[in-house]
């Protein structure tokens, strides 16, 4: 009797031994290391995807214009200022002529001097040209007189040489005529390139457009083809683009394209594809493609583009849209041991399957084209990472309060 209330203490020891075990066991099989691992699964549809190209890039003009000298010189006056709109021919900066004007007028006197040069050179030739018109009218009057025996053949040997100084002369005459000739022309094309060079100092607007840069003021010395203004046509901006070259599939002229410049991002503008480069970047493994706004493509005086060169810009490239096919999303995609696939659950527990993938779109979507099934039920995010066979427990969401 003594000993009975020591085997009821015993009891309730080992009963409280039981229960704390068993807890222990409940802990480690529920939340513990040996709990299965949370994850949320999807079931394979059948579907059809818009697949779309995404990348960034930057605003640049398609038309611009380095409006500098041909030669070193000494910048006389620049007439406009960045943000100026300027014409075809309006004239922008102009450079010092320094001996230019004094060079030209001495090639006009010079001109002046060869023109009388060549008025009396041909006032020569009209003087040679009627001496040997009388030589020849006494040559032949005497070979006349010669036949009847009238005169000597000294006296006809005589006028024959006459009449020959009078050709020599005639033609020293007119060649003398034509070097003067020569000597204008020379002279004209001379002016011709000295006035070229007088006129290049006149910096004129190559076309319509916006001054962007103004590099030198009235006094700098530039070097030829150093430039003094920097213009743009504001109607031929567009988006020099880059985009991933693994994700760069399908990417070609005539696509049609959403642009959200950095400075109006809940304005989309549409564009289009206008030219993939040949030549891509090596170094950052992309491509690169020119969007043009819709507005600045459609005519030649359509109204530019509210943007600056050198503004970041998103832009999204429609691909058209592809045949019905098994569809995922991204986030269960995935790699193991240099395989690409996803966990399927069966009968409750995870299988890696390899799987084909095709295009994908922007809402993280994928095309499935081999190893799945429709109504296969694949993990989308597990708590961890996952192993063959593991327990597993489906849930709506992984976060507490997220919506699924």
């Amino acid at each position: 009797m003594k000993q009975h209330p020591v085997l009821l203490r015993r009891i309730g020891i080992g009963a409280i031994a039981i229960s704390l075990v068993a807890a222990l066991a409940f802990v480690a099989l529920r939340t513990g290391p040996l709990a299965p691992v949370k994850v949320t699964v999807t079931s394979v549809q059948e579907g059809k995807l818009k697949p779309a190209i995404f990348g960034i890039g930057t605003v640049e003009a398609r038309r611009s214009w380095m409006v500098g000298p041909t030669v070193a010189g000494r910048v006389l006056s620049v007439r406009v200022d960045v943000g100026d709109t300027v014409k075809a021919g309006q004239l922008l900066a102009e450079m010092d002529p320094v001996d230019l004007d004094q060079r030209l007028a001495a090639l006009d006197a010079a001109l002046a001097r060869a023109s009388s040069t060549q008025a009396a050179a041909q006032a020569q030739v009209a003087d040679a040209t009627a001496r040997r018109e009388l030589a020849a009218i006494n040559a032949k009057r005497n070979q006349d007189l010669a036949a009847q025996n009238f005169i000597s053949a000294g006296a006809l040997e005589g006028r024959l040489q006459e009449k020959a100084s009078a050709d020599a002369a005639l033609q020293a005459a007119q060649a003398n005529l034509s070097g003067t000739a020569q000597d204008i022309n020379r002279q004209k094309a001379e002016r011709a390139a000295l006035q070229q060079q007088r006129g290049n100092v006149r910096l004129l607007a190559p076309a319509d457009g916006v001054v962007t840069s103004r590099d030198a003021e009235a006094g700098s010395t530039v070097v030829a083809g150093q430039p003094v203004l920097r213009l743009i046509d504001p109607a031929s901006l567009w988006v020099r683009m880059r985009v991933d070259q693994g994700r760069s599939a399908g990417l070609a002229p005539g696509l049609k394209a959403s642009i959200v410049l950095r400075s109006q991002p809940r304005t989309p503008m549409p564009g289009q594809v206008a030219r993939v480069e040949m030549l891509a970047d090596a170094v950052t493994e992309e491509r690169i493609a020119q969007i043009a706004f819709a507005a600045a493509s459609s005519s030649a005086a359509a109204p530019a583009v509210a943007a600056s060169v050198g503004e970041l810009a998103e832009v999204e490239l429609q691909l058209p849209e592809t045949a019905s096919a098994l569809l995922l999303p991204n986030a269960s995609i995935q790699r193991l041991q240099g395989k690409t696939g996803v966990w399927r659950l069966s009968e409750g527990r995870p299988a890696f399957v390899s799987v084909r993938l095709g295009v994908s779109s922007l809402d993280g979507r994928v095309q499935v084209l081999e190893g799945l099934k429709a109504g296969d039920s694949v993990v989308v995010y597990s708590q961890k990472a996952l192993t063959e066979g593991a327990r597993v427990q489906v849930v709506e969401t992984l976060v507490k309060g997220a919506t699924p």
